[in-house]
């Protein structure tokens, strides 16, 4: 009964959106369906964004905290500029984060989209007031120690922020604005970035605190690569092969996987005729998988048994929705 009543209310509320839009659209059942089902979508795709936002907050905080913090021990981006301003200076890491991250934001609004820059800033407001308001415990202080699961806990929270939409940390807006004017990859922009963050805690710190950093940047940067790409790495993989319809038939039979056919144009040998060089050009079926990288071994024997000759071609995947990704259950 009562999804019945939300549902009435969700329609009525879009009935008159449309007509203030428009005030001589006739509003058809179809229109309203299809609305109501983009404004569950978007509603439900919302609420499972700030979820994730707030959980990164939280163990970002409980990092920060319970593990580095405590130990003056820094990371690299944003976050570690503002531990290492902490550190020197006394003031309230909550403060730091939200003032050195401002600039970033702004940068973040003119490279990427108002949309980012409004979840970044809840995110880092959020990481600020959880900082002021909530405290943790310390729980060790082994360097060790401190350095891994103070890692990991940073690294997953910037990680689930990140899938949520928003940011913990403005150092890839600045890499992506760096490589845009300086023509280096974002991955270079972020590395020189963290060399110059890691040599000033050297200078300031100590050597031993910056080498501890070094590793906890590490933990840090493993987890954000394994919250957001996940927990199976897939690899999709082009074929190209005489037999495409065998090759077909294996992968969706035997590895149970899901495929894309499309048609393609080749090019066969050449072939002399009286001194005039010709090409026969031929369509051709390419067949496309995406698989984990656990199963490569396996599909390279199975497409070596079809057809020694076969041109294959793989690439990583680092996320992806929708389609067969799961293998097909099997059919007794």
């Amino acid at each position: 009964m009562k999804s019945i009543w939300k549902r009435r209310i969700i329609q009525a509320f879009l009935v008159q959106r449309i007509r203030k839009s428009n005030k001589n659209l006739n509003v058809s059942s179809g229109k309203i369906s299809e609305q109501i089902t983009t404004f569950r979508i978007s509603f439900i795709s919302f609420i499972k964004d700030m979820l994730l936002m707030a959980l990164g907050v939280l163990s970002a905080a409980f990092g920060l905290e319970s593990f580095l913090l405590p130990n003056m021990f820094i990371d690299g981006g944003v976050t570690g500029i503002s531990l290492l301003v902490s550190e020197l200076t006394s003031l309230p890491l909550s403060l730091l984060i939200l003032l050195i991250n401002i600039p970033f934001i702004v940068i973040g609004l003119r490279v990427i989209g108002r949309r980012f820059a409004i979840r970044a800033t809840i995110a880092i407001t959020a990481l600020a007031l959880t900082l002021f308001f909530v405290k943790f415990p310390e729980v060790t202080q082994d360097k060790l120690l401190v350095s891994v699961f103070g890692g990991f806990f940073l690294g997953a929270g910037i990680g689930l922020s990140v899938r949520g939409g928003g940011v913990l940390d403005g150092t890839e807006v600045l890499a992506i604005f760096m490589s845009k004017k300086m023509g280096a990859t974002v991955g270079d922009a972020i590395t020189i970035i963290n060399i110059i963050i890691f040599s000033a805690a050297a200078y300031l710190l100590s050597v031993e605190t910056a080498l501890y950093s070094m590793l906890t940047y590490l933990a840090a940067s493993k987890t954000l690569d394994f919250v957001i790409e996940g927990i199976e790495e897939y690899t999709g993989v082009t074929i190209i092969s005489e037999h495409s319809q065998k090759i077909m038939d294996m992968i969706t039979n035997r590895m149970r996987r899901g495929v894309t056919v499309y048609q393609g144009r080749q090019g066969a040998e050449h072939h002399q005729n009286e001194d005039i060089e010709q090409q026969t050009i031929k369509n051709i079926d390419i067949v496309y998988t995406v698989i984990t990288r656990l199963e490569i071994s396996k599909l390279n024997n199975e497409i070596e048994k079809i057809d020694p000759n076969a041109f294959v071609i793989m690439h990583s995947i680092n996320d992806m929705r929708g389609g067969m990704i799961k293998k097909k259950p099997i059919e007794y």
